[in-house]
C-alpha cells in the first residue's frame, strides 16, 4: 500500500495551554497598610432581598393606609421612620441609640432614599408621638402582609397549629405597667408578661400584645384568641391549638370552640380534678414516659358541661437512671400528674405527643426576645413600649417571610426548616458589598467568594417576579407549600 503524503500526513497536535498556576494567598499581618478611602461599601448587603420583598408586596401602601401617624415629619416621611426602626431591629440593633452606628450606612440610606439618617433624638420624638392605637394598627399591617406573602410564596396550608404562651420580661426602672408578679428568674422584680401566638408550621408570629406583669385573665385570653383566629390567612380550614396551664379556663375553651378549633390545654390542680383522676381507670402507658395513663370526663364547677381529660401519672420516687419531664406536673398523695383537657378524639399517647411539640413556641419566644429586640423596651411610657413590641415582631416576621420565598420547591410544611434570626444574619444578611453607579443606575456588587450566591440569586429572581393582578399577588413558586 502506497501512502500519499499530501493526503495522509498526520496533523500537527494542537499546542497545549500553559499550566495555570494558583494565585498566592494574600498575606495580611500587623504591617499591612490600610486607609479609609473606600466609598459606598456596606456590611449589610443582605438587606437587598428585604427591600425587594417589602417593595414588591407594597409595604409602604399598607403603612400609609392602616397606620395613623399625626406627627408631621420633616427629616423624612413617616413611613420611612417606621421602616428604619423595623429594619434596624432586623439587622440586630435593638436600641434606638444604636441607630447612630447606621447613620451613613449606604445600604440603609439607599433603601430610605436619604443622604443620612436623622439623629437619634428625632427617632425618640417620633416613636414617643405614636399613640397606643398604632400598636393595634401595626398588628393589622402584619395580617395583610402575611396574606400577601402566602399568596406570592404559594403557601396553601389548609391546617395550622397555633401555640399560645406568655413570657416574663424583667424591667428595671419606673416603667408604666410593670408589676411585681410571677417572675421565677428574678423574684420580686417588676416585669411585663406579654402574650404571643405562633404558627407551628411556618413559625410566624400571628398575634400578641404587651401586658402588665400580672396573671392573664380569662377575658384577656378570650380577646387574644379572637384576634388570633381573625388574623389567619384565607384558605385555612382546620385549626389546632396548644396552650399551657396558664390558659386553663372556661373562656379559653369557649373561644376555641367558637372558632371550631381542636385544642389541648394543660389543666391546673383542683380538688375535684384530683378526685376524678383517682377514681378513673388507670392502665400502663408503654407509649409515653409515664408510669400510667387514663382518660375521663370531668366538669369543673364553673364550666357548663363536661370535657374529655387525659392524665399521666409518675411515681413519686423516680426509677434509677430515668429522667422524668418536670413541666406541667402537680402532686397527689402517691403520684405526680400531668393532665390535659381536650376535644380531640385521638388516643392518649397521640394527644400527649401533640402537646409536647408545643415546646417549639418557647424557642420562638426566646428568639424574639434575644434576636428581634422584643425585650429591649425603649421607654418608661406604656404606649411607646407597646408600639415597639409590634415593630420588633414585624422584624421577627420578616425573617419567617423571607424563608418562605427561600424554600425549596418540593419541601413539605412538616419538613420546613426554620433558620433563626441569628443564623440568618450570618448566612444571608452580613454580606460585604459595594454599591456603584453603573449605566445610569445603581448596582450592588457582591464577592465572587460568597458561598450562598446561587441561593441568593434564586431568592432575588423570585422576589422580583412578584406581580399584582386583579386576583391578588401571583405565586412565584410553581409548587404549593402543603402539609
Amino acid at each position: 500500500m502506497v501512502n500519499n503524503t499530501n493526503e495522509h500526513t498526520r496533523k500537527t497536535p494542537a499546542k497545549q495551554g500553559a499550566q495555570i498556576t494558583s494565585r498566592q494567598p494574600m498575606k495580611i499581618g500587623a504591617s499591612t497598610p490600610y486607609d479609609f478611602e473606600g466609598s459606598n461599601m456596606t456590611a449589610y448587603g443582605g438587606l437587598l432581598p428585604v427591600a425587594s420583598m417589602l417593595e414588591k408586596l407594597e409595604f409602604q401602601q399598607l403603612i400609609e393606609e392602616h397606620v395613623t401617624i399625626k406627627r408631621v415629619t420633616t427629616a423624612m416621611p413617616a413611613f420611612r421612620f417606621v421602616l428604619a426602626m423595623m429594619v434596624a431591629l432586623y439587622v440586630g440593633f435593638s436600641r434606638l441609640h444604636h441607630l447612630q452606628f447606621l447613620q451613613r450606612e449606604p445600604m440603609l440610606t439607599g433603601i430610605l432614599e436619604v443622604e443620612k439618617l436623622p439623629v437619634q433624638s428625632t427617632f425618640w420624638r417620633f416613636l414617643a408621638s405614636l399613640h397606643l392605637t398604632v400598636a393595634r394598627q401595626l398588628l393589622e399591617v402584619s395580617r395583610h402582609m402575611r396574606q400577601r406573602v402566602w399568596d406570592a410564596a404559594h403557601v396553601k396550608l389548609r391546617q395550622v397549629t397555633l401555640d399560645t404562651d406568655t413570657t416574663v420580661q424583667t424591667v428595671y426602672g419606673q416603667h408604666m405597667g410593670a408589676r411585681k408578679g410571677y417572675n421565677p428568674k428574678h423574684r420580686g422584680k417588676k416585669s411585663y408578661q406579654p402574650i404571643l401566638t405562633f404558627m407551628a408550621e411556618t413559625r410566624e408570629y400571628i398575634s400578641g400584645e404587651l401586658r402588665k406583669g400580672v396573671s392573664v385573665s380569662g377575658k384577656q385570653i378570650s380577646a387574644h384568641l379572637d384576634s388570633v383566629f381573625g388574623a389567619l390567612p384565607k384558605g385555612v380550614q382546620t385549626r389546632c391549638a396548644r396552650a399551657d396551664s396558664g390558659f386553663y379556663c372556661w373562656e379559653a375553651v369557649q373561644a376555641y370552640e367558637k372558632h371550631d378549633c381542636r385544642f389541648v390545654v394543660a389543666a391546673q390542680k383542683s380538688t375535684s380534678l384530683l378526685a376524678a383522676m383517682q377514681a378513673a381507670r388507670w392502665t400502663g402507658s408503654p407509649q409515653t414516659d409515664a408510669d400510667g395513663q387514663c382518660e375521663f370526663r370531668h366538669q369543673p364547677s364553673e364550666w357548663p358541661k363536661a370535657y374529655r381529660y387525659v392524665g399521666l401519672r409518675y411515681e413519686k420516687k423516680p426509677k434509677p437512671g430515668r429522667k422524668t419531664e418536670q413541666y406541667q406536673l402537680f402532686d397527689g398523695p402517691e403520684y405526680s400528674y400531668r393532665v390535659f383537657v381536650t376535644n380531640l378524639d385521638a388516643p392518649i399517647h397521640r394527644v400527649v405527643e401533640f402537646y409536647r411539640q408545643r415546646a417549639g413556641a418557647e424557642n420562638l419566644i426566646k428568639e424574639a426576645n434575644n434576636d428581634a429586640g422584643l425585650a429591649a423596651h425603649p421607654s418608661t411610657r406604656w404606649a411607646t413600649n407597646c408600639v415597639h413590641f409590634q415593630l420588633a415582631m414585624l422584624a421577627y416576621n420578616l425573617n419567617c417571610w423571607l424563608l418562605l420565598f427561600h424554600r425549596d420547591e418540593q419541601v413539605k410544611a412538616a419538613d420546613l426548616h426554620h433558620t433563626t434570626m441569628a443564623t440568618a444574619r450570618l448566612r444571608f444578611l452580613f454580606l460585604a458589598a459595594k454599591i456603584v453607579r453603573h449605566a445610569g443606575g445603581v448596582l450592588v456588587r457582591y464577592s465572587d467568594h460568597y458561598a450562598e450566591k446561587e441561593s441568593m440569586a434564586r431568592l432575588m429572581d423570585r422576589l422580583r417576579a412578584i406581580t399584582w393582578t386583579a386576583r391578588g399577588f401571583t405565586p412565584v413558586l410553581a409548587t404549593a407549600l402543603r402539609l
